[in-house]
């Protein structure tokens, strides 16, 4: 997410960031159609040029890719046009997991899963997957895979951390109840889980925090909520750092290496997704890639933060249509994209 014009905007330096995670055994990169405008994909498929065959190559559409009506959702004609930009993009002849990178109130699951299943009988695509589908969701489009003959999700991917882990409740029952994998992303929070934010209300220079109120927050306006300091779930972060940077220290840990590993605890959980946008912030990262906490760390975790609890609501991921007042006064043509 955070290569290119969004992010990094040092394409040598983006590319030797998947090299070294290459190199150090990682095999499952994620990306999406609309980071960076499609640049991100463009710098992935450079990287990956002569090591394709390496990984499981994970992208997604659904977001809008331009201020056009029709360029973004789950109908047939977009994804069948943008699956082609995609794997233009990344320099490869097919997509290992394509994801549904949020619910389209206004498609239909059996025209969006009848595109998916075309695609993945002409071979460009592996497997499918979603990204941020609340419980029920999930549920009904297994039932329309199912009833209708199509191919089906097989993975769902969700903000999962310390201090996000609404997960718990009803969408990892749902994943393993229907034998579906696991992507946690945001395992660290945006950076709030290295402790890098600080309750004095200064934003590190280059930070995700900083990117946000500056360039990021024209176009992702849900963004600079999350990083609002002076909200009351935020302010409860930095009183909550604290007593979960003693837990870390009691067991010779850092932070950032027991908030890596605290998803990858839970037996729902198939793999953790990272986004480094600097080559330093990967290093410091890779120290603790072998990190494994045991029963009692958990426990601890658990008082303090318990299962299923959310600190901040701006960290949600997604959050239903129907809690905007536009949207339960005058229904769901109100249903924005993001």
């Amino acid at each position: 997410m955070s290569y290119g014009s969004d992010g990094n905007t040092d394409e040598n330096e983006c590319i030797s960031i998947v090299h070294a995670a290459l190199d150090r055994g990682i095999n499952f990169i994620d990306t999406a159609d609309t980071y960076s405008h499609g640049e991100a994909e463009e710098i992935v498929g450079k990287a990956l040029a002569g090591r394709r065959d390496k990984v499981v190559l994970a992208t997604k559409f659904r977001l809008p890719a331009s201020s056009e009506r029709n360029d973004q959702g789950g109908s047939r004609y977009w994804i069948m046009k943008q699956v082609e930009n995609s794997l233009r993009r990344l320099k490869t002849d097919h997509i290992d997991l394509y994801q549904m990178h949020r619910p389209d109130p206004h498609t239909d699951l059996d025209e969006t899963l009848g595109a998916l299943t075309d695609l993945v009988s002409q071979g460009k695509v592996r497997y499918l997957g979603c990204s941020t589908f609340p419980a029920w969701y999930l549920a009904e489009a297994q039932a329309v895979s199912r009833l209708q003959k199509l191919s089906r999700f097989v993975n769902e991917s969700s903000p999962y951390s310390l201090f996000q882990r609404t997960v718990e409740r009803e969408t990892m029952p749902a994943v393993q109840h229907y034998r579906m994998g696991f992507t946690a992303w945001s395992p660290l929070n945006g950076g709030w889980l290295t402790g890098k934010y600080r309750s004095d209300g200064a934003v590190p220079v280059g930070s995700r925090a900083e990117r946000v109120q500056g360039q990021w927050g024209e176009h992702y306006p849900i963004l600079q909520t999350r990083f609002d300091m002076t909200r009351p779930g935020n302010q409860k972060k930095f009183e909550i750092l604290s007593k979960l940077e003693a837990i870390a220290k009691g067991v010779d840990l850092r932070l950032m290496s027991m908030a890596m590993a605290f998803p990858l605890a839970n037996p729902a959980v198939t793999s953790v997704i990272l986004g480094p946008r600097k080559l330093e912030q990967y290093k410091d990262m890779e120290t603790g890639f072998d990190t494994q906490l045991n029963a009692s760390t958990l426990d601890q975790i658990d008082m303090l933060l318990p299962p299923g609890n959310l600190i901040e609501e701006a960290d949600r991921g997604y959050v239903s249509p129907w809690m905007t007042p536009e949207v339960r006064r005058e229904g769901v043509s109100k249903i924005r994209a993001y």
